[in-house]
């Protein structure tokens, strides 16, 4: 690759800005991107390789392109963009806890800071999905319950839960860039007590837990829906975001079959829906 990174130009043409541009983030998640730059018009999103990027790319085009989203590919020189899109990120509080990068984490250890080192916004709290699943997990009764987080990503919610008093949580993890990074986030949040497993949890048994986070998105909600109700016991939880809030119907029909919903929580068109087993 040399001092070149494959990149994407993104441009997004539409009146309402925002809920076109966290679609297209949520999209371009999907191929783990390494680097995002959204000062300007148009994006640049820069990836590992030329492989992600053409495929990402695929998906932009046979998705977005109906509601005014364009990309186009380009070699870009390295110019030091990681540390730049990574600088402009700054600690968030999503309730009682504090989602920060290691550079903006308040002084000193506290039960409420979760420090994650991000490679892209989607797992820090700067996307409405995280924040809608972190309120979610604050309201519902955490201390001494097993937590199981499907799709842990950069184990951010698993993390939450511990920090909430959780007795025991296992983060579920088929990408193994996603594990060793999640790996090293619960080694970066002293005290955090996490497991993360490299798996897919649509093809293996899931261990039984009080409380199960999936945030991934609407399709792969309703693909497991089963799946994530065999895994909560009686009287316990499921948290799942990723979600538009358009999707709000199917959701109902796949999980109120085996699940009651407790409520529904939205943010920028994103929802975040809580489920309780009887």
């Amino acid at each position: 690759m040399g001092d070149r990174w494959p990149a994407l130009r993104v441009r997004l043409r539409v009146r309402d800005r925002q809920p076109a541009a966290d679609l297209t983030l949520a999209l371009l998640d999907d191929f783990r991107p390494t680097g995002l730059d959204t000062s300007n018009d148009p994006w640049l999103v820069y990836f590992a390789t030329a492989e992600a990027r053409d495929r990402a790319l695929g998906a932009i085009v046979g998705r977005l392109d109906e509601i005014g989203v364009s990309a186009e590919t380009v070699d870009l020189p390295d110019e030091h963009w990681a540390e730049r899109s990574q600088a402009a990120l700054r600690a968030v509080r999503v309730g009682r806890l504090v989602i920060a990068p290691p550079w903006d984490a308040p002084a000193g250890p506290s039960a409420d800071t979760i420090v994650i080192t991000p490679s892209f916004a989607f797992g820090t709290a700067h996307h409405a999905s995280t924040r809608l699943c972190l309120h979610a997990l604050q309201r519902v009764p955490v201390e001494g319950r097993r937590v199981l987080d499907v799709g842990t990503g950069s184990g951010v919610l698993a993390i939450a839960a511990s920090r909430l008093g959780a007795a025991n949580v296992v983060g579920i993890e088929s990408d193994p860039i996603a594990v060793e990074a999640a790996r090293r986030n619960v080694a970066d949040n002293p005290g955090a007590r996490v497991e993360i497993v490299h798996g897919d949890a649509a093809n293996a048994a899931m261990p039984s837990a009080d409380i199960v986070l999936a945030n991934l998105t609407g399709a792969t909600v309703m693909a497991m829906a089963d799946l994530l109700a065999d895994a909560v016991g009686g009287g316990g939880h499921v948290i799942v975001g990723g979600c538009t809030g358009d999707e709000g119907p199917a959701l109902d029909a796949a999980l109120g079959t085996r699940l009651v919903r407790d409520r529904t929580d939205a943010e920028a068109g994103w929802i975040a829906q809580t489920w309780r087993r009887n």
